[in-house]
């Protein structure tokens, strides 16, 4: 049963509505959390900046342009993040060791250690969660995650 032919619509239409509403709760709830865990990194930190943040810290040092190309967001919302999370003394800019004209954007050592302190927390509690799921969900909720991300 692959074929969208294959189930009755009216059953097709109620599992849809059903998966649409789940993820505005989950979609929801992640804001919630994220501006949470934002504020915990820093009291002056948006959400938007604590995703920038999250990359930054997941790529390591790498010029501006380099962000826009992997993000797709525009380069002037890029230069803002960026501005800001350096006016909070998460990210700094250093010379590019291949390029002395260059500059890098990396996180600060305090940077570095906020970010660390909060991912371990939020993935101390993820794991609290899951803990009570069987690892064939997990693995399945991840594969189903990871083709609707590929679709998006």
């Amino acid at each position: 049963m692959n074929s969208t032919q294959d189930q009755p619509a009216g059953e097709r239409e109620s599992a849809t509505r059903a998966l649409e509403r789940e993820l505005s709760v989950l979609i929801g709830r992640a804001r919630s959390i994220s501006l949470s865990l934002a504020a915990r990194v820093h009291p002056e930190l948006d959400a938007a900046c604590y995703a920038m943040l999250l990359h930054l810290g997941d790529i390591g040092p790498v010029r501006a342009a380099d962000v826009v190309e992997r993000t797709g967001l525009d380069k002037s919302t890029i230069s803002r993040q960026i501005a800001r999370l350096e006016e909070l003394e998460l990210v700094e800019r250093v010379a590019d060791p291949h390029d002395g004209r260059a500059r890098l954007v990396q996180l600060t050592d305090g940077g570095t250690e906020r970010l660390a302190t909060v991912r371990n927390d939020r993935r101390a509690r993820l794991h609290a969660i899951l803990d009570r799921w069987p690892t064939d969900e997990i693995t399945t909720f991840s594969d189903l995650l990871g083709k609707l991300n590929q679709d998006l």
